[in-house]
């Protein structure tokens, strides 16, 4: 039976004894615990090894703008006020000018419009334009097929000189000598600008302009194209050697000689006849459109003044 002062072993003890600490002074110096036990209640004594007193380098010094991505400023010098006024200034006189130069410009377009002058853009044929060719755009809609026959009349000339070239070039090599190759040269050369230049141009401008005088310079042109076209069909032997052009007579002579040769002469005859065929045909359907438009009226009384100024 317990006693009523023991103590209760199942209580916690009331004062936690740390192992690591350091002896008591006075009776517990000698490893005795504080409830007066024997040896088996001494705490033991720990030693902890010393430690380094070392400190750590400090660091270098640093810029102050080590951190800023700013290089140096740059004094960027500002227009000041009167400097943009003088800009304005500048600009507004530009702006006068060019504003001169567009009124001076839509008076003289204006000006040429009411002469009857009209600025041709070279356009045909369309990879290498050497040409103004717009029916569509600039020709009535009733001469619109006229226009376009005599267009063809022309690039039908240029078709029976190419031929005559190559024509003649054949009988060339087959011994007919040097002189008839330059003579077709030359038809080649005078005949496909002076078409165009002539009668072909001027017939363009009178329909596009409905010009008397224009009208009578295709007519006196025209006739000489459909005479040198007959004489191409023909070719007789004067005043130049017959087999320069490959007419009738030349092709029956060169094909005693030569089948092929006589060939080329025989097609480009049937070219220079269908040829002249075309230009009699353009030229009826030309001077029927001038007797019923009463230009032919107009180009009497240009002439009569014409002979009038010249008496005086």
């Amino acid at each position: 039976m317990a006693r009523r002062y023991d103590p209760n072993p199942f209580d916690e003890e009331e004062e936690t004894v740390n192992p690591f600490s350091e002896p008591a002074v006075g009776g517990k110096a000698n490893g005795q615990s504080s409830y007066g036990g024997g040896p088996f209640f001494q705490t033991p004594t720990f030693t902890l090894p010393p430690t380094s007193n070392s400190r750590l380098s400090p660091l270098p010094p640093e810029p102050v703008d080590f951190y800023n991505d700013y290089g140096p400023t740059i004094d960027i010098p500002l227009d000041t006020s009167m400097d943009v006024k003088k800009k304005e200034k500048e600009l507004q006189a530009k702006e006068a000018e060019l504003k001169k130069r567009e009124r001076e410009l839509k008076r003289r377009e204006e000006a040429a419009a009411r002469a009857g002058i009209v600025i041709e853009e070279k356009n045909w044929p369309p990879f290498f334009p050497i040409i103004h060719h717009d029916i569509a755009n600039e020709i009535p809609i009733y001469a619109q097929r006229m226009q376009y026959f005599a267009f063809a009349s022309l690039l039908g000339l240029v078709g029976c000189l190419v031929w005559n070239v190559i024509a003649v070039t054949a009988a060339w090599i087959k011994g007919e000598g040097v002189t008839i190759w330059f003579l077709a040269i030359i038809y080649f050369i005078a005949g496909c600008p002076g078409g165009y230049l002539l009668w072909y141009r001027p017939l363009y401008r009178a329909m596009r302009s409905e010009s008397a005088l224009k009208f009578g310079w295709f007519f006196l042109f025209y006739l000489v194209h459909i005479g040198f076209c007959i004489y191409s069909a023909v070719a007789p032997p004067i005043p130049f050697k017959g087999k320069s052009l490959t007419g009738i007579l030349p092709a029956i002579d060169v094909i005693g000689d030569s089948v092929i040769v006589g060939i080329f002469y025989f097609i480009g005859f049937g070219l220079f006849c269908l040829e002249s065929l075309l230009s009699i045909w353009v030229m009826q359907q030309v001077l029927m459109y001038f007797r019923g438009s009463g230009k032919a009226a107009e180009m009497k009384r240009e002439a009569a003044r014409g002979a009038m100024r010249a008496a005086f």
